[in-house]
């Protein structure tokens, strides 16, 4: 028991000296209808077609290795079931075990994004902060607004003070860099970086959120959005559904991570 108590101790010690953490904070996502999708894309981007959203709140940044660290402590990388949560045994995992249910962030990994989260335990850690996983809706409506942009910022081609893409294997920057990135509500990393997690599953457009791809399916593909460190540059653009992402939903990936969603209540009108 000491012994695991002076790990712990350590763990915080890590986190806490030296370490700027990113802004955990959530935006304010006004609803709207919006024009989702594109037919001038991949196939599975098409057709273009109108969606609502309702008003809801998004992460500011990915979820990044210190915040996955309270996580792992409390539930562990192996589910109950043996689901595979996080995989701690794959070379790109940048958290490392110290002893059973205490881990710590590779140094200088601390701020960079959490990979190697399945997408079972990517929904698990937001229902455990009230939160939950976006909609591939909800995503896009983000990046896109309702006026449509091309990117998260706007129109303009992706350069490297916007977004970090056409990197190496592993070469992830901390979740809030690249500000000028930016919706213009405020939300960082929407292009490059990591690919995200959405709760949808990669059915095909039109969609429809009450068809069952918002539905639980732990064999299901789930869409992934965003591009990744070592993505091409097209595979930023806000209507981009993962084509090429391996989006199995029980494993952990090198370069996708996850953001968290979060309803607004609604009032009773009187």
């Amino acid at each position: 028991m000491i012994v695991r108590r002076l790990f712990l101790l350590a763990v915080l010690m890590h986190l806490s000296i030296g370490v700027a953490l990113a802004d955990q904070s959530m935006i304010r996502i006004e609803g709207g209808t919006f024009m989702m999708g594109s037919n001038s894309s991949l196939v599975d981007e098409y057709p273009s077609h109108p969606v609502t959203v309702k008003t809801f709140y998004l992460d500011k940044t990915v979820v990044s290795n210190a915040q996955f660290i309270p996580y792992l402590n409390r539930f562990g990388h192996d589910g109950p079931n043996g689901e595979r949560m996080y995989d701690l045994r794959d070379n790109d995992a940048r958290i490392k075990m110290l002893v059973r249910r205490s881990y710590v962030p590779l140094k200088g990994h601390e701020n960079m994004p959490v990979t190697e989260v399945s997408w079972i335990a990517a929904r698990h850690y937001c229902e455990n902060l009230g939160k939950r996983l976006p909609t591939e809706a909800e995503w896009e409506y983000a990046a896109r607004g309702k006026e449509g942009r091309k990117y998260p910022w706007g129109n303009q081609a992706p350069d490297a003070t916007r977004a970090h893409y056409d990197k190496e294997w592993g070469d992830m920057a901390p979740v809030d860099a690249y500000p000028k990135g930016a919706t213009p509500e405020g939300v960082l990393g929407l292009a490059g970086n990591v690919h995200e997690w959405t709760t949808s599953e990669s059915d095909p457009y039109p969609y429809k959120p009450n068809d069952g791809r918002e539905e639980v399916n732990y064999f299901a593909d789930r869409v992934t959005r965003g591009g990744a460190h070592d993505s091409p540059v097209d595979e930023l653009i806000a209507t981009w559904r993962g084509a090429t992402v391996s989006r199995n939903p029980n494993g952990g990936h090198h370069s996708i991570g996850f953001r968290c969603a979060k309803s607004v209540k609604e009032t009773a009108q009187r």
